[in-house]
C-alpha cells in the first residue's frame, strides 16, 4: 500500500464529544506515532478542534458520517482543510476491542494509505437546495396522510364521493364537502346547484346525491375533519412556498434545468429536485453507471462458489430513486414523446413491470448524467429509430411460392402442395 497522508486525522464523531487521532508516518518505515485528544460538539470546542489541527500541521481529515452530528463540524473544517466523510460501514473497527479512541486510531490508519471510500458531498450551495428539497418531500408526505385522515373521516360518517368522483379533493368534492361541513340543515337542491356550478362531471346527479343521502357526520368526525383541512391548506402553502424558495436559487442553473425539462415524464420542479441531489458537476462521478449506482438503480453482485445470490437493488439513494420512478411512470404516459413508454413495452415483455420501471428510471438517470455534463438538450442516438422506425426493405414478400417453399422445407405432402398449387393458380 502507498502512503498518501503522510500526517492526518482521523474523526469518531458523537452527540456530545468527538475523538480526534492524527497520525504522524514515518516515510521510511511507515510506522505512525498517534496523538488523541477528545473534544466537545460545542461551537467553542469545535474551534479548538480546527486550531488543533492546523497547530500539528494536518490539513487532512477523514470522519465517519453519524447522524446528523457530522454536520457542524465538518461545516467548520471544510473552509481551511481537505475533510473526507466516509460510511461507518467503511471503518468499521473489530468488535470486542472497540473503543472511541481505538475507532479514531483505526479511521486514521486506513485513511493515511487512502483505503476509505469517501462520500458525495455537493458543494455549499447544492447542500441548501438539497434540504430545501427534502423538507418539501416530507411536507408532501404530511399532506398524503393528512388526505388519508380526511377521506377516513368521510368513510367513518358514510359519505361516499371517493366511489362517484375521479378526485375526492377536487373542485366538485370540496365544495360540497364545505356545505356539509357548514351547513345546519342538508338541502339536496342546494347540493344540486353546486354540482351545476362546477361544470360537467361524469357521474350523474343521482349517483352523487345517492353516494351523500343517509350520511351520519359524528362531532368529533366534523372536528378532526376541519382541522385536517385547516392542517392541509396550511401544508399546501408551505410546499408552494419552498417551490418558490428552490427556483429563486436554482436561476444560476436555468439552462440545465430546461434541458432537463425537454425529456418525457420531467417538469422543472423534478429538474430543480434532481439537481438538488446529485449537483451539476458530473466529474465527481467515475461515469453514468458510477452514478446509477449510487442512486440504487443498478443491480447488486452477489456471489459466492459460484452461486449467485439475491442481486436486487440497494437501498441507495432513498430520495433520488423514488422521484426517478415517479418521473418514469409520467414517461410512460406521454403521447407527445413515446420514447421511453416504448421501450418500457420491450423490457416489460421479458423482465415484467417492475425491473422495466427501474430500467426506465436508471435510462433516464444516465441520459441528465449526460444532459448536465454536455450542457446540450435531450437527443438520444436511438431517438429517431425507436419513435420512428422505417420499414425494412430486407423483409422478403408473401407469394405463393415462399409460402408453397415454406410448407416444402417443413415436411409436407407432395400430393397435397400441388393441389395447394393447382387450387391458387387457378384464382
Amino acid at each position: 500500500m502507498d502512503l498518501v497522508y503522510p500526517i492526518c486525522c482521523g474523526l469518531d464523531v458523537h452527540k456530545k464529544t468527538v475523538v480526534a487521532s492524527i497520525a504522524v508516518t514515518n516515510p521510511v518505515t511507515f510506522e505512525a506515532k498517534y496523538t488523541v485528544k477528545s473534544f466537545s460538539t460545542m461551537n467553542s470546542d469545535i474551534i479548538n478542534l480546527h486550531n488543533w489541527l492546523q497547530s500539528n500541521h494536518c490539513n487532512d481529515v477523514c470522519m465517519e458520517s453519524t447522524g446528523k452530528y457530522w454536520i457542524p463540524i465538518f461545516n467548520i473544517l471544510e473552509k481551511d482543510m481537505h475533510v473526507v466523510l466516509t460510511h461507518p460501514k467503511y471503518v468499521k473497527a473489530i468488535k470486542g476491542k472497540k473503543t472511541d479512541k481505538r475507532d479514531a486510531k483505526w479511521i486514521s490508519n486506513l485513511f493515511r494509505f487512502d483505503i476509505v471510500r469517501s462520500s458525495f458531498i455537493p458543494p455549499e450551495d447544492i447542500r441548501a437546495l438539497r434540504e430545501l428539497s427534502r423538507y418539501r418531500i416530507k411536507l408532501a408526505y404530511m399532506k398524503s396522510a393528512e388526505k388519508n385522515r380526511y377521506q377516513n373521516s368521510m368513510t367513518i360518517s358514510r359519505i361516499r364521493l371517493d366511489c362517484v368522483l375521479t378526485d375526492p379533493f377536487g373542485k366538485t368534492a370540496s365544495k360540497i364537502m364545505n356545505y356539509i361541513l357548514t351547513a345546519e340543515n342538508f338541502s339536496e337542491e342546494k347540493c344540486l346547484e353546486l354540482l351545476h356550478c362546477q361544470g360537467h362531471i361524469k357521474a350523474s346527479p343521482e349517483q352523487v346525491l345517492d353516494s351523500i343521502r343517509g350520511y351520519h357526520l359524528l362531532p368529533e368526525q366534523c372536528f378532526k375533519m376541519n382541522h385536517a383541512k385547516e392542517h392541509m391548506d396550511y401544508l399546501e402553502q408551505s410546499i408552494s412556498e419552498l417551490e418558490t424558495e428552490l427556483f429563486i436559487r436554482t436561476r444560476p442553473y436555468d439552462s440545465i434545468i430546461k434541458h432537463i425539462s425537454t425529456m418525457a415524464g420531467l417538469t422543472e420542479l423534478s429538474a430543480v429536485l434532481i439537481i438538488s441531489e446529485i449537483g451539476v458537476d458530473m466529474s465527481v462521478f467515475d461515469d453514468e453507471k458510477h452514478l446509477a449506482s449510487w442512486a440504487g438503480l443498478i443491480p447488486a453482485n452477489n456471489e459466492s462458489a459460484n452461486k449467485k445470490k439475491s442481486t436486487r437493488c440497494s437501498k441507495a439513494g432513498q430520495y433520488l430513486k423514488p422521484l426517478l420512478i415517479q418521473c418514469a411512470l409520467a414517461a410512460l404516459k406521454s403521447k407527445k414523446n413515446p420514447y421511453y413508454a416504448i421501450k418500457y413495452q420491450r423490457i416489460k415483455k421479458r423482465r415484467g413491470h417492475k425491473k422495466a420501471i427501474i430500467a426506465i428510471a436508471r435510462m433516464m438517470l444516465i441520459a441528465i448524467y449526460h444532459i448536465i455534463q454536455d450542457d446540450a438538450e435531450f437527443k438520444p442516438n436511438d431517438y429517431d429509430e425507436i419513435v420512428n422506425p422505417k420499414p425494412s426493405n430486407n423483409v422478403p414478400k408473401m407469394t405463393v411460392e415462399n409460402v408453397l417453399w415454406f410448407l416444402q422445407e417443413q415436411g409436407a405432402n407432395e400430393q397435397a402442395l400441388q393441389i395447394l398449387k393447382n387450387q391458387y393458380c387457378s384464382i
